[in-house]
């Protein structure tokens, strides 16, 4: 197992690295008592499946967490669990600008003389020296996108398997409506259809004789090499963005021919592309 331990200052951004966390595949508990870490960590490790990997985020919402870890680290040490601590900051000026935009009061404000957002800030800072200075990784946030954390935090916590974009390649046909949950749309009804073909009319675009035949039309490869091309470029502007997962919907009359013989090609071209993984599906073969 492995554990990551993210902390840091209230407003600094620990609610974005844990979805950021969540998105790369890390089972996420916030606002967890480090006196219940071991007890996470023991049930990760006897789940099933197990959980591989684990990310702990706690701050000062938790009145037993007086920013103290190193015997959480020497604890997880003991056990055999690699562990990282992540620590969050950002300047004063940033954190009073965010948590007066977000019209919130900061955790500690409160427990101060004159209960100012200042002095709460500060309070906080003094109780989290220990951690910051121990930290594994310190990220100041004060100048960072929401898209270059996630970039950072993917860089150390994240794997090939989890920073490229899962594509889903989908055929369907038109007469049985679109997909709702399609990013983008291809039509490929401008290719002769092999359903007016009487020795192909019976088989699919799994088959190899209708395939041949889909993409030997003119156009055909022109068609998926472009098209191709135009989504390598879209899902380089995903991973720019953070997004994760793309659907491409490619459409024929009936889903059962044209759009299954292109959803093939077209998924085997995007697979030869090292980030990105493909998944197939064909929501209406077999429909009529």
């Amino acid at each position: 197992m492995e554990v990551a331990l993210v902390t840091g200052v209230s407003g600094a951004g620990l609610r974005t690295a844990a979805k950021i966390l969540e998105d790369l595949g890390w089972y996420v508990a916030d606002n967890l008592p480090p006196e219940l870490i071991s007890k996470m960590v023991d049930l990760g490790l006897e789940s099933k499946p197990r959980i591989e990997r684990l990310a702990l985020v706690m701050d000062v919402r938790s009145r037993l967490f007086t920013g103290d870890l190193g015997w959480v680290v020497k604890e997880l040490d003991s056990k055999g669990v690699r562990n990282r601590v992540l620590f969050l900051d950002a300047s004063d000026a940033v954190l009073i600008r965010r948590f007066e935009s977000n019209r919130r009061s900061h955790p500690l404000q409160n427990d101060g003389q004159d209960g100012t957002l200042t002095e709460g800030i500060t309070a906080e800072r003094l109780r989290l020296a220990q951690v910051k200075a121990a930290a594994d990784l310190t990220v100041d946030t004060t100048s960072l996108s929401v898209h270059q954390l996630r970039r950072k935090i993917e860089t150390v916590f994240g794997d090939a398997d989890t920073t490229g974009v899962g594509v889903t390649v989908q055929s369907f046909g038109f007469k049985y409506g679109l997909p709702m949950d399609a990013d983008l749309v291809c039509d490929v009804r401008f290719l002769p259809n092999p359903h007016w073909v009487p020795e192909l009319r019976e088989h699919s675009g799994q088959d190899a004789d209708v395939r041949d035949y889909v993409l030997g039309q003119d156009g055909a490869r022109d068609y998926l090499q472009t098209y191709t091309h135009l989504l390598n470029l879209t899902i380089e502007g995903y991973v720019r963005e953070g997004k994760r997962y793309m659907t491409v919907a490619v459409g024929c009359t009936g889903g059962k021919h044209r759009s299954v013989a292109m959803t093939e090609a077209l998924a085997g071209l995007l697979a030869e592309q090292g980030d990105v993984s493909v998944r197939v599906l064909h929501r209406d073969l077999g429909r009529e």
